[in-house]
C-alpha cells in the first residue's frame, strides 16, 4: 500500500496511533496484578499478553503469538467466521491476540489464535495448546482454571471432551446474536457457574431471519457469504438461556420471552442464583431478574421504564453486595443513579458508566459541566456527596479491583495510565507513537440549545483569511464526537491543514448532554439533526468570521455518512458538497434493536421511516455527492449505497461512487487514510 502524504502514511503504519498502547486491561480480584494486551512498538500490529505487577509496574511476557504460531500473518481471513463477525460487532481490528479471558486471580488466561486454543499459566509464562473439536471461538476458563469452555461450529464444548455439551438441535449455542453484540452491549454467550460444575449458555435460533449475502466482485469465482440479519419490523433471533451441567443436566430459564425478547446481560451471582437483564422489543422496559438455576424459574427484582426508550447505562441494573438494587435514575436534565428506587446524590453530574467499586463507593465515569470532558467520580451509596478523582479537564476513565485504581487520563499532550492503591503506585508503559499534532479545538456551546461544537483551524492560519468549511460529522445516537479525547482530533487537524476550517457539532440525539437532549430524535432522525447542524453552523460563522459559508463541504461515516447525504439532498442552500461513507440510506433495511429503539416499528411509524429515507430524495440532488462503501460491510449492507445510487442514476443526477472491495464497516489497515485522500480530491474539485 502506497500512501504518499506523511501524516496519512504514519496514521496507517501506526494503526491510527494505537499500536503499542495497552488495551483489554484486566485487574485481578485482589488488585495486585493486571493483564493487558500490547504490541512491541508503534508500528507493530501484533498484540502480546503481558502480566503487570501493580505495585511496581514490572511487566512479564505471558504469551507471544510469534512464538506460539510462527509464520502466522494475522489475516482476518484465517479467523473462524464467527470470530470475524464478532470483531466487527465490537470494532476490534488488532492482529495477534485479539482478546483473552482469565480466572479471577489471573493465574490462568486463555485465548484463541486462528481457531487454535491456548491456555497460559501467567506465573511461569508457559502456554499450552489444547486440542479442540473445531476452530475455537470465545474460550473461557473455569473458575479454577482446570477446564476451558469454547464454541466450535456453533456448539459449546468443555475441554478435554470432544463431545459437545450443548444439544445438536440446529441452533447456535454459546454465542451472542447480531442484535446483542452490535446494539445491546452483550458480546458473549456462555458463563461458568462459580463452582465450575455448569455453564449458562445462550441458545440462538436464527431460522426465521432473512439472509444477507456478500459476494466479492473482485473474486467472481468465490462462493458468496451469507448470514442472518434482523431487519427492522421483522423477526428477531429466538434467544433462550439454558443451564448445562457437566453431569449432563439441562435446565431452561423461563421468563416472558415474547414480551421481553432481548437478553442484555447475564451473570452468576453465586452457585444458586443467576441475574438476567432483559428488555422489551422497543426497549422501553428493562427488567432485572433473579433466576433459579435448579428450576429455571425467574423473579423480577427491578423494572426501569421510559416513554421514549431506556438508554443503556453500563453497570446498571445491578445488585450490590448488600442486596440493594442499583438502577438508572433519569430526569430531563440529568442521568443519575438510584438504590432501591431512592435517588443518590449525583447533583451536577451526568453518569456515563458505573465501572466498579472502590472503598465502599461506586466508581463512575461522568460528565460534569462541559460535556467535552469526561471525569471519574466516587458516588456514595449511603448518600454522601460525590468525590472527583480525575485531576482536571480531559478525557478520564477508570478500573478498580481489590482497592487498586487504574486511572487513565487523556488530554492534548498525551495519555497517562496511573495505578494507585494499597500495594503501591506505578504507571503502565505505552509504546504508541507520539501524536504528531497537539490539537486544541476551539470548543463552544451555541444556539439556545447549547449545542456542543468545535472548530479546528489550519496550523498556519492567519486571521482574516477566509476558509472553506468542512463539517466532520456523526450526529447519531450513541456517539459523542465533540470530546476532549486527543486521538480523534488528529485527522481533523490534517483536514484543517489542507485548507479547511473543520467544524464538528453534536446535535440533539447524541449522548452525554442530558436525557432530554438525547431523546429529541424520538420517532424521527433526520429533521432535528439537520436543523441543529445548520443552526450551529450559522452561529459559529457569526463568532468566526473566517468561516466561508459559501463553500461548505460535509463528510461522515455510518450515521455520519447518512447525515452527509441528507445534508446535500435536503439543504443544498447550506451544504455544497458531501462525502457519504457507509450511509444507511433507508432505515427499513437496518437492524431491529437499533432502529426500533428510536423510530419504533415501521408498521407503527411508517411516516417516520419514510421521512428518514433518502432514496426518494434522489431526483432533487443538485450538489456534488461522493458515496463510499465497503462491499463486505455486514453492518450497513452495501445495498444501502447501491439503492441510492440506482435512484440517482434513474433520476439523471450525476454523482460519484467509490466501492471498496473486501472492506467491512471498519476501515483499518490504511483504508481510512486512502479514503481520506479520495475525499480530499473530491472536495477540492467540488468546492474550488
Amino acid at each position: 500500500m502506497t500512501i504518499t502524504d506523511p501524516f496519512l502514511s504514519l496514521s496507517a503504519r501506526t494503526g491510527r496511533f494505537g499500536f503499542g498502547a495497552p488495551r483489554a486491561i484486566t485487574l485481578g480480584e485482589d488488585g495486585t496484578r493486571l493483564l493487558l494486551l500490547r504490541s512491541t512498538g508503534a508500528e507493530d500490529p501484533v498484540d502480546r499478553l503481558l502480566l503487570v505487577d501493580t505495585a511496581t509496574g514490572e511487566e512479564r511476557l505471558v504469551a507471544d503469538p510469534a512464538a506460539l504460531a510462527p509464520g502466522r500473518t494475522g489475516d482476518p481471513a484465517a479467523l473462524p467466521a464467527v470470530e470475524r463477525r464478532l470483531r466487527e460487532r465490537i470494532r476490534l481490528t488488532a492482529a495477534g491476540i485479539g482478546s483473552f479471558a482469565a480466572t479471577g486471580d489471573l493465574a490462568v488466561a486463555v485465548f484463541a489464535l486462528d481457531g487454535r486454543l491456548f491456555r497460559a499459566d501467567t506465573a511461569t509464562g508457559s502456554c499450552t495448546e489444547l486440542p479442540v473439536a473445531g476452530p475455537a471461538f470465545d474460550p473461557r476458563p473455569a473458575p479454577a482454571g482446570d477446564r476451558v469452555a469454547y464454541v466450535a461450529d456453533d456448539a459449546l464444548y468443555v475441554t478435554p471432551d470432544r463431545t459437545p455439551l450443548s444439544p445438536a438441535d440446529g441452533a447456535r449455542w454459546g454465542v451472542a446474536e447480531f442484535a446483542a453484540a452490535e446494539e445491546l452491549g452483550r458480546s458473549r454467550g456462555h458463563w461458568w457457574r462459580p463452582d465450575g460444575g455448569a455453564l449458562l449458555a445462550a441458545r440462538v435460533d436464527e431460522s426465521a431471519l432473512p439472509l444477507r449475502h456478500f459476494a466479492d466482485p473482485a473474486r467472481p469465482g468465490e462462493e458468496p457469504e451469507s448470514f442472518a440479519y434482523p431487519l427492522a419490523g421483522g423477526p428477531n433471533a429466538d434467544v433462550q438461556l439454558w443451564v448445562l451441567g457437566l453431569d449432563g443436566g439441562k435446565v431452561r430459564l423461563r421468563w416472558d420471552e415474547a414480551e421481553f425478547p432481548y437478553v442484555c446481560a447475564a451473570e452468576w451471582s453465586g452457585p444458586d442464583e443467576l441475574l438476567l437483564t432483559v428488555a422489551d422489543r422497543l426497549q422501553q422496559r428493562i427488567l432485572l431478574l433473579s433466576a433459579d438455576p435448579a428450576t429455571g424459574a425467574t423473579a423480577e427484582l427491578s423494572r426501569t421504564t421510559d416513554d421514549f426508550w431506556v438508554d443503556d447505562l453500563p453497570g446498571t441494573p445491578a445488585r450490590l453486595a448488600d442486596g440493594r438494587l442499583l438502577t438508572v435514575h433519569d430526569t430531563p436534565d440529568a442521568r443519575g443513579l438510584a438504590l432501591d428506587g431512592k435517588p443518590l446524590d449525583t447533583a451536577g453530574l451526568q453518569i456515563r458508566r458505573v465501572v466498579g467499586r472502590l472503598d465502599g463507593r461506586l466508581l463512575c465515569e461522568t460528565g460534569e459541566g462541559d460535556p467535552v470532558d469526561q471525569h471519574v467520580h466516587l458516588v456514595d451509596p449511603d448518600g454522601g456527596p460525590p468525590e472527583r478523582l480525575s485531576p482536571g479537564p480531559g478525557f478520564h476513565s477508570a478500573l478498580a479491583a481489590g482497592g487498586t485504581l487504574l486511572l487513565t487520563s487523556a488530554g492534548p499532550d498525551g495519555v497517562r495510565r496511573r495505578i494507585t492503591g494499597p500495594h503501591g503506585e506505578a504507571e503502565l508503559t505505552d509504546l504508541a507513537a507520539q501524536l504528531p499534532f497537539t490539537v486544541r479545538p476551539q470548543f463552544a456551546r451555541v444556539t439556545e440549545l447549547a449545542l456542543p461544537t468545535a472548530v479546528v483551524y489550519p496550523r498556519d492560519h492567519v486571521a482574516g483569511r477566509r476558509l472553506p468549511v468542512l463539517l466532520d460529522v456523526y450526529g447519531g445516537p450513541g456517539y459523542q464526537a465533540v470530546a476532549a479525547e486527543p486521538r480523534r482530533w488528529q485527522l481533523r487537524q490534517w483536514w484543517a491543514d489542507q485548507g479547511f476550517a473543520v467544524v464538528t457539532t453534536d446535535n440533539r440525539g447524541t449522548p452525554f448532554v442530558s436525557p432530554e437532549f438525547t431523546r429529541a430524535i424520538f420517532r424521527r432522525f433526520s429533521q432535528v439533526a439537520l436543523d441543529d447542524q445548520v443552526a450551529a453552523l450559522h452561529a459559529l460563522a457569526a463568532a468566526h468570521p473566517d468561516l466561508d459559508l459559501g463553500r461548505v463541504g460535509v463528510r461522515g461515516w455510518s450515521y455520519g455518512g447518512y447525515f452527509a447525504a441528507l445534508a446535500v439532498l435536503r439543504r443544498p442552500d447550506v451544504f455544497h458538497a458531501a462525502c457519504a461513507g457507509a450511509p444507511p440510506t433507508d432505515f427499513r433495511h437496518y437492524d431491529t434493536a437499533y432502529t426500533e429503539r428510536y423510530l419504533g416499528l415501521p408498521q407503527e411509524n411508517p411516516e417516520g421511516y419514510a421521512a428518514d429515507c433518502l432514496v426518494d430524495d434522489a431526483p432533487g440532488l443538485t450538489r456534488p455527492l461522493l458515496l463510499v462503501h465497503g462491499l463486505a460491510d455486514d453492518n450497513v449492507h452495501p445495498s444501502h449505497t447501491l439503492l441510492l445510487s440506482q435512484a440517482l442514476t434513474r433520476a439523471g443526477r450525476p454523482h460519484s461512487v467509490l466501492p471498496l472491495p473486501g472492506v467491512t464497516h471498519m476501515t483499518p489497515g490504511g483504508v481510512q487514510e486512502q479514503v481520506a485522500t479520495a475525499e480530499l480530491a473530491f472536495l477540492r474539485g467540488a468546492l474550488g
